[in-house]
């Protein structure tokens, strides 16, 4: 049953929504995360993530679309607040017209889609929002099946990752796990699915370009992070080591620039 409540001053359930905009800790313990932007709230409902609630202004007619997401999401709670207030919560350069509380789904690796033809990656701790929202945004655009994002990075769930990825954040399952320790009992099964399954480590030091590997197998693509690369545990794991051939004075790349070219080769390989 959906719950409405009116916020007329900055009180606990004003402070609370403004905390998970800009709070990692709060958004850990409340399990919800922070949402704005038509293309994104679009994706979020309709790719059915759980909305816990939306949070709208009256004072300004509200679209034709607003109106259809008030219907449609199906939130637990809607809060309805004064525009001057709706002005403070957006991050936007125009007010949003809504904000939307989204659940954390869990952490669970299951959620990745396993396929013959399956290609997923792993980021080993990233440490930009916007790197991360960007790589999200290309696994979606470049047909990954899921991301996996390993050890302390920056947050899945905070509000620049989410908006980096332009909608696609809510297409392509994302999992958080502490190290690759817990990746590898996942690995293994996989392994035991498909005898051809290859873990692919990428380093500015390999040997073997990236145009001369057949990604045509199913592939689990180990990135390292934006300072130190891919970590030796997680070299470790590689099957194999790539890299992408570079001309020039620049010795390395942007991880999401990086991340973007690996996909996109693999992409190119498989037709």
């Amino acid at each position: 049953m959906q719950t409405s409540i009116r916020i007329f001053t900055e009180n606990s359930d004003f402070q609370t929504i403004e905390t998970l905009r800009r709070n990692r800790e709060k958004r850990k313990r409340s399990g919800e995360f922070f949402v704005e932007g038509v293309r994104a709230i679009t994706q979020a409902v309709d790719n059915e993530w759980e909305i816990y609630a939306l949070v709208f202004s009256r004072e300004k007619r509200l679209s034709d679309w607003a109106e259809g997401m008030l219907q449609k999401a199906h939130a637990k709670k809607h809060f309805e607040l004064p525009l001057h207030l709706m002005e403070r919560l957006s991050d936007k350069d125009e007010t949003s017209e809504l904000i939307a509380l989204v659940r954390i789904p869990a952490d669970d690796l299951s959620r990745i889609p396993v396929h013959e033809n399956m290609l997923v990656v792993v980021l080993d701790r990233p440490s930009s929002p916007g790197n991360l929202g960007t790589i999200i945004r290309s696994c979606d655009a470049l047909g990954a099946d899921g991301l996996i994002i390993s050890g302390h990075s920056a947050d899945l769930y905070d509000p620049e990752t989410i908006r980096a990825t332009t909608g696609s954040f809510f297409c392509v399952p994302a999992i958080r796990v502490p190290s690759h320790k817990e990746l590898t009992p996942w690995l293994d099964g996989l392994t035991q699915h498909f005898s051809g399954l290859q873990v692919v480590g990428t380093s500015a030091r390999a040997k073997k370009p990236i145009h001369e590997h057949d990604f045509s197998l199913p592939t689990v693509l180990l990135v390292g992070n934006e300072t130190n690369g891919l970590s030796d545990a997680y070299q470790a794991l590689a099957d194999t080591m790539v890299t992408i051939p570079m001309t020039g004075y620049a010795s390395s790349l942007n991880i999401a620039c990086a991340a973007s070219i690996l996909l996109y080769e693999a992409a190119r390989q498989r037709g």
